[in-house]
């Protein structure tokens, strides 16, 4: 068997057994055999050439930038003032962030 990480789990017997069953009975899916992968092409070669693009183009991971991105800090609050924020739940730093725009709201800064 091959190496795998800790804790990883095989199948017993009797569920590996179970598992071949399924696949032998399943006329959507058959095993392939050798001949099947004597016979088998790359997808770039079996694909029209605008659907095998369109399945290896690269796509920028996670969600897409907002037009107006906020900027990673790092500040020292007072322990309470963060449980106070922490104890709304889910969203708590865009309410601090909306609490500290209503502050400059109300106290302009000379420019």
């Amino acid at each position: 068997m091959p190496k795998l990480k800790t804790g990883t789990i095989y199948p017993t017997q009797e569920e590996d057994a179970a598992i071949n069953a399924g696949i032998v009975a399943d006329p959507d899916n058959p095993e392939w055999t050798a001949e099947d992968f004597a016979r088998a092409k790359p997808a770039s070669e079996a694909l029209p050439p605008e659907m095998y693009a369109a399945l290896v183009a690269k796509r920028p991971r996670g969600r897409p930038k907002a037009d107006e991105t906020k900027v990673f800090t790092a500040i020292r609050l007072d322990a309470d003032l963060l449980e106070t924020f922490k104890s709304t739940g889910k969203g708590w730093q865009t309410r601090v962030n909306a609490a500290l725009r209503q502050y400059l709201n109300e106290h302009p800064f000379p420019h």
